[in-house]
């Protein structure tokens, strides 16, 4: 199969494509990748149990991972953190492929949820930014001139942006990130590379262990059978929500509430008690913008219903 191109440059208050210009990969490297709100963090968090089942951490799980096309930390820091790490690495990126410098040695992992539950995770992050994440954001180098909008007070204006308008001139939704579903078909169109594995919210929330065990298979990570229990439960949502501190990115300080209010819910389907038929048909009208019907199916599906 043909290999994956980069031929986009992503730059953002949020994120930086050509921060990636600097990582000198390691043939042991993970990629976690998502969009956002897709179950990033706990992918994370089930990579550090994996490669650490004894549960002694070198550092907390969210420090272990770097988002490294992130702007807020300097890219000096971030490159000499990644490469300062003797652990096996594994290295967050909301970025979409065509925006990635790809690695055939490296292995990539790709998680991802249905678009409207996305949403309903988004408005919670959005809205409970601070001000001082608001400040940092506006202050970013480059784009001191364009201060992020501030969230609505109202989430059906938010669906509005969110689900019609958009940041970068190849997308069609995402308003005032990134699409969500062009990030996601980005990278289903590469999806029968042996180094990318697809991975679904709702498959984890189904079968956990099943799930984990996929994921160590795939990365060829040999956990010791008796610590199977333990790093299931560890990685469940009830655990991650009282150890939140320790696997949000900044240990929470972006958010009003802190941890606590970035591991939220870690639920599906609350969009049906939200969204009107009439928003319902702009969520129609994306995934025929973005979406190939296959990567569609996957999406609100998940592997363990595509029969």
């Amino acid at each position: 199969m043909e290999q994956p191109q980069r031929t986009r440059t992503y730059q953002c208050q949020h994120f930086d494509s050509t921060r990636w210009d600097g990582y000198q990969p390691r043939d042991s490297d993970i990629i976690v990748a998502t969009s956002y709100k897709a179950g990033t963090t706990w992918t994370q968090a089930i990579l550090a149990h994996l490669l650490f089942p004894d549960g002694q951490f070198p550092d907390t799980p969210a420090n272990l991972s770097p988002w490294l096309d992130m702007n807020m930390v300097p890219l000096d820091v971030a490159l000499d953190t990644i490469e300062s790490q003797t652990h096996r690495r594994y290295i967050k990126t909301h970025l979409p492929l065509d925006g990635m410098r790809y690695e055939d040695k490296v292995k990539y992992v790709y998680v991802s949820r249905d678009g409207r539950d996305v949403f309903m995770s988004m408005w919670n992050h959005y809205r409970n930014y601070t001000d001082q994440m608001y400040l940092d954001l506006d202050n970013m180098p480059g784009f001191e001139d364009q201060p992020f909008p501030r969230a609505p007070d109202d989430i059906h204006t938010f669906w509005a942006n969110w689900i019609s308008k958009s940041y970068f001139d190849n997308e069609a939704s995402g308003w005032p990130f990134w699409s969500h579903f062009s990030n996601v078909q980005s990278w289903w169109d590469y999806r029968d590379l042996p180094n990318i594995e697809f991975f679904h919210y709702n498959d984890m929330l189904n079968d956990l262990d099943g799930e984990m065990r996929r994921l160590a298979n795939y990365l060829e990570i040999d956990v010791p059978e008796k610590y199977w229990p333990s790093i299931v439960d560890a990685c469940s949502f009830a655990s991650m929500k009282e150890r939140a501190v320790e696997y949000t990115p900044g240990g929470g300080i972006f958010w009003k509430g802190g941890a606590q209010t970035f591991i939220n819910k870690g639920t599906n389907g609350r969009w049906r008690d939200v969204l009107s038929e009439e928003e319902l048909a702009l969520y129609e009208l994306a995934c025929e913008k973005e979406l190939s019907a296959d990567c569609r199916h996957w999406l609100e599906n998940g592997r363990s219903q595509d029969g």
